[in-house]
């Protein structure tokens, strides 16, 4: 792959975070030319790419497709002290744009998918077919469409995440957010989530307004942790790589969008050493393609034959985290 680096100025978090569901209708329909030009979209918003490359590869000329093989399931895991445990090479399922109806469990060991929007009763049919499920949510900022916004005070809110009308950083050290926050975990175990997935996390790498520094990642991360784990419920560390050394005792799994693309992959391998998995997602097809069709087979050998990635439990998705994925094949070192 290319060394391409991610924007100054930019932040992490953000451009590697969940897509919202609004961005669906305007660019689904903009680019149906499916075998070529799947490796020539548009790209992420946020990124000033190469003419028209991901991963290292241009497009070639062959309209071929992959056809990805889940790897075999991993198991349930082990449970320590009654935290849920994920062994390296355990399948994942991510999906945030809408509500999971009729998930499938077959070869997927465990499901990330948004605390809110979904069901207890999903929760309950996916685990009851041996599958375990982690609830995706926001630990780091306000979004004005959750249930719970009325339980955040002005004082709480630092500065609008750059493109994402209505949603604002919020003070990790505030003694309310963390309240909020730890009644979020309370509705994980009353809906029988496994774990839980805290994302923006990284204020200390934006423009957050209200002087977050990564030791205040650091202490929240840890105050998530023990929250977490009174629960029951395991936890993962979603991105945030500059505070892996710091943390990464406290964490069950780590979550990272995008680490093949930015060329930083290198920076997640004390969770395979320790025996963690790494549930890894990239999007080479780029906002401008929403849609089902594979990658090319240029793109898809990139991605999951990358040594970068061995031991990794990656999937490709669009980045609006819809229901469309690529498995690949897990290589455990």
């Amino acid at each position: 792959m290319g060394n391409e680096k991610r924007p100054s100025g930019q932040t992490q978090s953000l451009w590697r975070r969940r897509r919202r569901y609004f961005i669906l209708g305007g660019i689904i329909m903009l680019v149906m030319v499916i075998g070529l030009a799947v490796g020539l979209g548009v790209g992420l918003a946020h990124a000033h790419r190469g003419p028209h490359c991901y991963y290292g590869h241009c497009p070639s000329s062959s309209s071929g497709v992959p056809t990805p093989t889940p790897a075999p399931p991993a198991g349930d895991g082990i449970v320590m002290n009654g935290i849920w445990q994920p062994e390296n090479g355990t399948t994942w399922q991510y999906q945030l744009a809408t509500p999971v109806v009729n998930p499938s469990t077959d070869g997927i060991d465990v499901w990330d998918f948004d605390l809110f929007d979904n069901e207890a009763s999903i929760i309950s049919d996916i685990q009851g077919n041996g599958s375990k499920v982690i609830c995706y949510l926001s630990a780091g900022s306000y979004e004005d469409w959750r249930p719970d916004k009325g339980n955040f005070t002005q004082a709480d809110l630092g500065n609008q995440l750059d493109g994402w009308p209505g949603e604002y950083w919020i003070n990790t050290n505030s003694d309310n957010v963390r309240r909020i926050m730890a009644a979020r975990l309370d509705l994980a175990v009353e809906k029988g989530c496994s774990g839980v997935d805290p994302d923006n996390i990284d204020a200390y790498n934006n423009d957050n307004g209200l002087g977050l520094t990564q030791q205040d990642a650091i202490n929240y991360i840890e105050f998530l942790a023990d929250e977490a784990q009174a629960r029951n419920l395991s936890i993962g560390l979603k991105n945030a790589l500059e505070v892996i050394p710091n943390v990464i005792d406290r964490m069950q799994w780590g979550v990272n969008e995008q680490c093949l693309q930015y060329n930083e992959c290198d920076q997640l391998a004390p969770f395979i050493d320790q025996q963690k998995p790494v549930f890894h997602v990239e999007y080479p097809k780029g906002e401008g393609n929403q849609n089902n069709a594979r990658v090319s087979v240029d793109i898809f050998s990139s991605i999951c034959d990358s040594p970068s990635i061995d031991g990794f439990s990656t999937i490709i998705k669009n980045t609006n985290l819809d229901t469309f994925t690529e498995f690949c094949q897990v290589t455990l070192p």
